[in-house]
């Protein structure tokens, strides 16, 4: 008798997910750019290149500079503004049965609040991310998530501009990250995504220069997944909404660790640079490990950590699936 495979189906704040990985922006493109090298309706699903208002052009080069263990990135949210995405990506974006995820940002409260507005009515479109790392050019470039009461007011102006799920993008420099999820809980947050990027830098020591073009940069990859999961772990335990696990998602096994923190899904970024089919051979690798373990269902997996001498959480406490 042939044996049943396992469950690999999440739900984030009402939205079936098929499996629970996606992509992470501005490391997919529009998803387009990857029909030719996976199966796009295999993806959990797919979050596209932060949106603004108007196109950006981004950072001077250097963009990229690989570094110990990651990457560190300063491509500056380059983009084709929220019109041109509406003309020329989502069509080929409707095509795909995976749920779309459009990341948003802006440089004002008001830039949020009317990208939203713009985006609730588009057709395909099943959640908004909302990143929050970007600086606030209001309050001497501060990022907007770096303080409760900021990030509160972009999740409340997003809010009450849309219908659509809203995931908030939490940003990881912060010394606490547990008082900036609980007020986007507050305002209206759907499901929590962290983390993004680090603030870092590289120097090269021939030219005394930095190697980005714009000094600092974020840094992503396998470096940060201690970091990520610690926050995740926090987060997750924190609020009653989803938390989606992000920063070093290179293998299954990472993936799984997240979702044992607390993650009802992940999303992967930094591995596409390696291996355009990363999220694809994650999917497998849980399907996989499930079926090792003999476990039915992956909605197992989530929360599943054990605190020695506490066990795991209880289940009312873990991000619902």
């Amino acid at each position: 008798m042939k044996q049943k495979k396992p469950g690999l189906r999440v739900h984030i704040a009402g939205v079936g997910l098929a499996n629970p990985v996606m992509t992470a922006s501005g490391t997919f493109g529009y998803g387009e750019e990857f029909k030719d090298l996976m199966d796009l309706g295999r993806l959990g699903a797919i979050v596209v290149k932060g949106l603004s208002l108007k196109p950006e052009k981004g950072n001077p080069p250097p963009r990229i500079v690989e570094t110990a263990g990651g990457m560190l990135n300063s491509i500056g949210l380059e983009n084709v503004g929220v019109e041109a995405f509406i003309e020329k990506k989502m069509p080929f974006l409707r095509t795909v049965p995976s749920p779309v995820v459009v990341n948003i940002y802006g440089k004002t409260f008001e830039e949020y609040a009317l990208l939203a507005e713009i985006l609730d009515k588009v057709e395909g479109i099943s959640f908004l991310e909302v990143n929050i790392s970007c600086p606030n050019v209001k309050a001497g470039g501060m990022a907007f998530g770096t303080d409760p009461e900021s990030a509160g007011r972009v999740v409340a102006s997003v809010r009450k501009r849309t219908s659509l799920p809203v995931i908030v993008k939490l940003s990881p420099n912060v010394s606490r990250i547990t008082p900036i999820a609980k007020r986007a809980e507050a305002e209206g947050a759907d499901a929590l995504c962290l983390i993004n990027t680090l603030s870092g830098m590289a120097i090269d020591i021939r030219t005394r220069s930095p190697r980005l073009g714009a000094v600092t940069g974020g840094l992503s990859g396998p470096a940060i997944k201690p970091v990520a999961l610690k926050m995740v772990w926090e987060a997750s335990g924190a609020v009653d909404i989803p938390v989606i696990g992000s920063g070093g998602v290179m293998t299954a096994e990472d993936a799984i660790e997240f979702l044992m923190a607390g993650a009802s899904a992940v999303q992967v970024g930094s591995a596409h640079f390696i291996n355009p089919r990363a999220a694809a051979d994650i999917i497998d690798g849980i399907e996989k490990f499930l079926a090792e373990e003999g476990i039915g269902d992956v909605g197992a997996l989530i929360g599943a950590l054990e605190i020695p001498g506490t066990g795991p959480r209880p289940r009312t406490a873990q991000a619902p699936v």
